[in-house]
């Protein structure tokens, strides 16, 4: 009996329907021969969605489909556009994430050379907490002409370099489309600002327009590898050597997942990305997660030294996004044990982006940039190697503010991935992982890269980066100051309540020159320091004793 009710529940209401559809059109064609086409296309159509809507009834994947069958079809196409409702149609400026449309709009109007001046006053509550403002001066200075640059090269550099405070961050060729990596390193050519590859190793795409590269070697040692994936000083010696190449960027973690490795499937691997990666095509391309040419910080030093050396004196630096702060303390000794720094330090906080990463990495790995950023410089201070090398930031940098905000927590320059992906034309779909982007951008479907124009969207990169300079200047001479190097923790206040605001220098205290050295009176950074080995990245041994012995406290506890 229940069988026999079940296609009249409300629930089937709508395969009923079909299907009752379906056999008027059968049954008014063979009545109504004449009129066949009049019933004939409807009852194709109904038939269809008869046919459609049984299959949902029977399946057994979908549990909403067997009760709603056909109708819960409209629930799967409502969450395939809920992402694009949202953006489009109820998404207020200053919401949006990863970047609120406000951002994305001003890339856009700079990229484009099109107006991006505001009317009517900011939209945001000033008086909300966490809102961050930069203090003017009564007497601005002029604003300058020139771009800002920053030298990198520490005291055993040969060849220092002079770059741009604004500059691309590293993003692979595989992660992104060729035409996108041309238009990226096309921009940089004229803009005459630096391109990093990425880990994935330097394409003809990179090297096509002659753009300065930093080349970024990740733990899978891409385009510099043995084949069973050990570093090849060869391979290494060979690529470096190019006059483009600029700068050397080990790639310790990045903020998106850090202390992630990654897996390229061999079915992805094309004949390109092989030859640009060295990589065979018969198996699976595996990052692992740490690197196999070091283990302790000792080690890292040496590895430094040794691509300055192969590389004929050019910069070496690391990129990191800041995890344990002991291991950064441990880095810091190992540089004074073995009298050698690195030419930069490359700090990217966990807000950074990626093509893809576990949702737990992405969302709760890793210390924010301002909070790494922060730390390392105070590091750094407190050792007295801070005037011995540069540090670049990167994390959501889209706009001068955000240049400037970085800036007063001790950065020489930023790096930005996603706002110049927007440059080239990306609109935030977040599909960079399914390599069916709809810009073109982020994917390796021929179909689709086309849609990236190189000689349009080399210059709108071209335009974004000067734009921002030129709002960076305005905003540094605004404040009475001529460099953005000078721009200092008390030059920025947030608020932290309602009644309440403080200066960065209230909210992330400096260490004095040394400081660590002689004996700080700051508690946490004391016991760090204490507890950094220049021998490993871990804690010493007795604190990891302590810290087992009281996890096994807990556990028989539980």
């Amino acid at each position: 009996m229940r069988i026999l009710t079940l296609p009249f529940a409300r629930r089937y209401i709508t395969v009923t329907t079909v299907i009752l559809l379906f056999a008027a059109s059968v049954t008014g064609g063979y009545l109504f021969q004449d009129y066949m086409i009049f019933f004939a296309i409807p009852g194709v159509i109904f038939g269809f969605l008869s046919v459609w809507g049984l299959r949902d009834l029977f399946q057994t994947k979908h549990a909403i489909l067997r009760n709603y069958p056909l109708a819960a079809q409209l629930r799967f196409l409502f969450e395939e556009i809920r992402p694009e409702m949202r953006q489009y149609f109820f998404e207020d400026d200053k919401d949006g994430m990863p970047f609120s449309r406000d951002k994305r709009a001003v890339v856009y109007q700079r990229a484009k050379r099109q107006r991006d001046k505001r009317p009517f006053g900011t939209q945001y509550d000033v008086y909300e907490t966490s809102y961050e403002w930069l203090h003017h001066s009564v007497a601005p200075a002029d604003v300058a002409r020139e771009q800002f640059r920053v030298k990198i090269g520490g005291p055993d550099c040969k060849q220092p370099y002079m770059a741009s405070v604004f500059n691309i961050s590293g993003m692979s060729f595989g992660a992104l489309s060729p035409n996108a990596i041309r238009a990226l390193n096309k921009g940089a050519r004229k803009g005459g600002f630096a391109h990093t590859t990425g880990e994935g190793g330097v394409s003809r795409y990179h090297r096509q327009y002659g753009g300065d590269l930093i080349w970024q070697i990740g733990s899978g040692y891409y385009g510099c590898r043995t084949d069973d994936g050990n570093f090849d000083p060869e391979k290494f010696t060979a690529t470096a050597a190019l006059e483009q190449i600029k700068a050397i960027e080990i790639k310790l973690s990045q903020g998106a997942k850090p202390g992630h490795g990654g897996v390229l499937p061999k079915a992805k691997i094309s004949a390109e990305i092989a030859r640009t990666r060295g990589v065979p095509r018969d198996r699976d391309c595996v990052s692992p997660a740490r690197h196999p040419a070091f283990s302790t910080p000792l080690e890292l030093m040496d590895f430094i030294v040794k691509l300055r050396e192969l590389s004929g004196g050019k910069p070496v630096g690391f990129k990191m996004c800041v995890g344990h702060p002991v291991e950064f303390l441990s880095i810091c000794k190992a540089m004074l044990e073995a009298n050698v720094t690195p030419d930069y330090i490359a700090v990217d906080g966990a807000e950074g982006g990626t093509g893809a990463a576990p949702l737990e990495f992405a969302d709760h790995m890793g210390m924010p940039l301002r909070e790494g950023l922060a730390f390392v410089h105070n590091a750094l201070v407190g050792v007295n190697l801070r005037a011995r090398l540069r540090l670049g930031a990167s994390g959501k940098i889209a706009s001068a503010f955000d240049m400037a905000r970085v800036m007063a927590l001790g950065a020489d320059w930023c790096n930005a991935g996603r706002s110049f992906m927007f440059a080239v034309g990306c609109i935030q779909a977040q599909q960079c992982h399914t390599d069916h982007c709809p810009t073109g951008v982020a994917t390796q479907d021929w179909a689709r890269q086309r849609a990236v124009v190189v000689t349009n969207k080399g210059e709108r990169v071209y335009h974004f980066h000067r734009q921002t300079l030129g709002a960076l200047a305005e905003l540094v001479a605004a404040m009475g100051l001529t460099h953005p190097g000078q721009i200092m923790p008390h030059h920025v206040y947030r608020r932290v309540s309602s009644e309440k605001i403080a200066s960065y220098a209230e909210l992330f205290p400096i260490l004095k020159p040394g400081e660590l050295l002689t004996g700080t009176d700051n508690k946490h950074f004391a016991e760090m320091w204490q507890l950094a080995s220049s021998q490993s990245f871990m804690p010493e041994p007795h604190f990891m004793i302590e810290d087992v012995a009281v996890n096994n406290s807990i556990a028989v506890a539980g």
